[in-house]
């Protein structure tokens, strides 16, 4: 695997030095300019010395700093930065600490507070958090002491690298070589589905490979917070949300994209991450002849989906049974994935149908609950699934 050469330490007072003749000229802290402004500080220097020492303080001033190297990893998900001695990465293996610091809890701050300036947000002792979207789809998080005792808190997702193919997830072990085919069939027969799981589980993944399973010539509308989403498909439509500005107006959220997405004639409206107002709006577009649709939700079970679209569809404003009997009517199953403590492991645990009992409430009814060696074992909702796409086997 190839690395990005480790960014050179640079001290402090030179930063400072660099940033101060840059605020002078007016000059913008690019290369050319922090390079010029370097030799003008440490003329004695070399030129390879000039270009390595002007790359970390790129770093510094434009950059990520310290952590460059670790979001140039093509396999790392997640930075997280426990104060100035403690940076973590996710890399699809589970958490695991790094060698990389930074020289004193004022650099994190100042990091943070540059990152939240990038995304146009505020971080201060008035405004000690911020959760923001940067340049390229990376969501930002950052907690300034003393809310965080220990040291300014950062935390930093990715978005997905590539798309991953069922074969690629195969590979990774996230399904078994037998449910290709009951994922084919869901897809192809056009069922409306959500993929629920924890923090970090794949399920972004997982959703960018079956919709590359479309029929190429559906059209896709994507509703994403940041575009994370990317499927290999030869028709897709991107809405991203917009947060409001620092005056706190200009905002744009996923409910208005949603019924923007409607009158964009869809053949499968997804929604990214469903976890707001937005789930009224997708439960009627699916109830209004608008197949195929999909998405996402941060669920501990697949038990717990009705539970979960319930409380969210309640704070809409929706009564318990109306949300219900859109369930019913609006989806047809749910894929459930987890991730196993002992090696960070992404994988499938179930496929579930959404089955409206005669107490008027939706349940996941379990139809294939996956082994950790990927064995499937049939369920009660096997027979439904298998009926409302034909391709799944009724005995797999």
């Amino acid at each position: 695997m190839s690395r990005t050469p480790p960014v050179t330490a640079v001290s402090p007072e030179l930063v400072e030095a660099v940033r101060v003749r840059l605020a002078r000229t007016g000059a913008e802290p690019s290369a050319a300019h922090v390079t010029a402004a370097l030799r003008a500080e440490r003329a004695m220097l070399g030129d390879a010395e000039i270009l390595a020492v002007a790359r970390a303080l790129c770093a510094d001033l434009i950059g990520a700093g310290p952590l460059e190297p670790l979001l140039a990893e093509p396999e790392v998900t997640d930075v997280l930065v426990n104060g100035p001695r403690e940076v973590w990465v996710d890399d699809g293996r589970g958490l695991r600490r790094t060698q990389v610091a930074f020289p004193d809890e004022e650099a994190v701050r100042r990091l943070a507070q540059r990152l939240a300036s990038a995304a146009g947000r505020r971080l201060d002792d008035a405004c000690p958090y911020v959760d923001a979207r940067l340049a390229g789809g990376v969501r930002l998080h950052a907690v300034l002491p003393p809310v965080a005792p220990g040291g300014t808190c950062l935390s930093l997702r990715l978005p997905p690298r590539r798309t991953f193919t069922l074969p690629d997830l195969v590979e990774a072990g996230t399904i078994g070589p037998d449910t290709v085919p009951v994922l084919t069939a869901m897809v192809e027969s056009r069922l409306a589905f959500l993929i629920s799981g924890g923090t970090g589980t794949g399920k972004t993944t997982l959703l960018s490979a079956l919709l590359s399973l479309a029929d190429g010539a559906e059209r896709l509308l994507l509703v994403e917070d940041s575009a994370e989403l990317r499927p290999v498909h030869p028709h897709v439509v991107r809405l991203e949300s917009r947060p409001a500005n620092l005056e706190g107006v200009g905002g744009v959220g996923l409910r208005d994209l949603v019924r923007q997405a409607l009158r964009m004639r869809p053949d499968r409206l997804v929604v990214g991450e469903v976890r707001g107002a937005e789930v009224v709006d997708l439960l009627a577009a699916l109830n209004t002849g608008h197949e195929g649709g999909c998405g996402t939700l941060h669920a501990n079970t697949a038990a717990d989906v009705p539970s979960r679209l319930e409380a969210l569809a309640c704070a809409a404003g929706l009564s318990r049974e109306a949300v219900h009997s859109q369930i019913a009517a609006a989806l047809d199953a749910v894929v459930h994935l987890t991730r196993d403590h002992a090696d960070g492991r992404r994988r499938v645990a179930e496929i579930c149908m959404m089955t409206r009992h005669p107490s008027g409430l939706v349940r996941a009814e379990p139809a294939l609950t996956f082994t950790t060696g990927g064995r499937a074992v049939p369920g009660p909702g096997l027979p439904a699934l298998a009926a409302r796409a034909p391709g799944v086997p009724v005995r797999p």
